[in-house]
């Protein structure tokens, strides 16, 4: 019984930080294509706002794997 909630924690851990995520990046990448459609030297910018949110699925990995080990 004691795996089966490991798991589970730990598929919650990337669950939740895959969908925060993808709800960041959808909001990202919209305004940042109205924004490089106004300003095209924004680009530089737009690609790294779009790739910061990434961090959180790695995060939420990380923290997958630490309950999985810590869990035996």
């Amino acid at each position: 019984m004691d795996v089966l909630w490991i798991s589970i924690g730990a598929a919650l851990a990337i669950v939740g930080s895959a969908l925060a995520t993808a709800w960041a990046q959808s909001r990202i990448g919209a305004a940042a294509a109205a924004a490089l459609a106004e300003k095209p030297e924004l680009r530089t910018t737009a690609v790294l706002m779009v790739a910061i949110p990434e961090t959180m699925v790695i995060l939420g990995f990380v923290i997958a794997v630490l309950i999985v080990l810590k869990g035996g």
